[in-house]
């Protein structure tokens, strides 16, 4: 526990905040296995976004309700405005966490003060490979996650990634009163990413910590290929890219845009990736007018985006952040390959 100064109150350590949907088993399971935890001192908020007041509070969880799914940043916002505790983790109501997964996470941070974000070892419930060991950027701001589908043996050393996927995360509270919170304009996909970057341009340090494991039900809530997907990854990674990359890498988003097309097309035609997988749902013809309302609403917000760039808290260099994120790339032929 956490004595705060001059008060004499005491807090928890942690506080791992749950944001659910559907509000339903997949949530018991993952309270469940945060009963389990070997590191105990911490708290759990549970943010409903379900809408129709599915979760009540009991003594292992502070519930907080929306009447509305106000999407996943806006959730963890509102649990950070709740607590009080030096350190947050976030954990997607379709993914349950090993005994050790908080206590690793903490292991790690405690002694590191440069480090504002830890990265979890996710891994594909029910299917044995890797979901993500943190994440990578591509050139036109698509991200994916580091290690997907690679052997569980994998991915096991504790090193430097360059941001976590927020489905399993811890957050220092610090860092998140420096730079600021989930941009709840984003509202589903990629908040992760612009606030990992955001803390990369502060000079945060981000570990990924391979005894820090959970297994998780990818894309459960949104569905592994919908059009709801397809459209705010697609508007998403384009206002993370005007909000976070350098000027000059600006000016080359449209070409790898381009280049992660043509790939999404190739493997479509053989049957492969994500392009493949939309192709085969009913909403398959209307990509094309997806990608244009997704470039449409890029263009609503520049001035609004530029005005957050500005304002960004940046401690590292233009050439300091442009090598860091060409460390930890990916290219626009593996973005469409996952």
């Amino acid at each position: 526990m956490v004595r705060e100064p001059g008060t004499g109150e005491v807090h928890p350590a942690v506080t791992v905040v749950v944001p659910t949907l559907e509000a339903g088993a997949t949530l018991e399971e993952c309270l469940d296995s945060l009963d389990r935890q070997t590191f105990q001192d911490f708290e759990i908020i549970v943010v409903d976004n379900s809408g129709r007041n599915a979760v009540q509070p009991d003594q292992r969880a502070r519930v907080i309700t929306n009447d509305r799914n106000v999407g996943y940043g806006a959730a963890f916002n509102q649990a950070f405005r709740e607590s009080s505790a030096p350190f947050l983790a976030v954990l997607n109501d379709d993914a349950t966490a090993h005994p050790g997964w908080l206590e690793s996470l903490m292991n790690a941070v405690e002694e590191r003060p440069d480090v504002g974000m830890c990265a979890s070892r996710v891994m594909l419930a029910g299917d044995g490979r890797l979901d993500s060991a943190g994440m990578l950027l591509c050139r036109d701001g698509s991200s994916k996650q580091r290690g997907h589908l690679d052997p569980p043996e994998s991915h096991r050393r504790l090193e430097e990634v360059l941001l976590p996927s927020g489905s399993a995360a811890l957050y220092r509270r610090e860092m998140l009163e420096e730079i600021g919170l989930f941009d709840e304009s984003f509202f589903l996909y990629c908040e992760d990413t612009d606030l990992g970057l955001r803390a990369r341009w502060a000079a945060w340090e981000c570990l990924y910590v391979p005894d820090a494991v959970v297994e998780h039900r990818y894309s459960h809530s949104a569905g592994r290929a919908s059009e709801l997907k397809a459209y705010y990854v697609e508007r998403n990674r384009l206002l993370l890219a005007m909000k976070n990359l350098p000027a000059l890498d600006l000016a080359a988003v449209p070409f790898y845009s381009a280049a992660r097309y043509f790939w999404h097309a190739v493997y479509a035609l053989e049957g492969r990736g994500k392009a493949a997988e939309f192709g085969r749902s009913s909403a398959a013809g209307r990509l094309p007018l997806l990608v244009f309302r997704a470039n449409f609403a890029l263009l609503a917000r520049i001035p609004a985006l530029w005005r957050e760039r500005r304002k960004m808290k940046r401690r590292l260099t233009s050439k300091q952040f442009r090598r860091l994120i060409r460390r930890f790339s990916i290219s626009p032929r593996q973005v469409a390959a996952l």
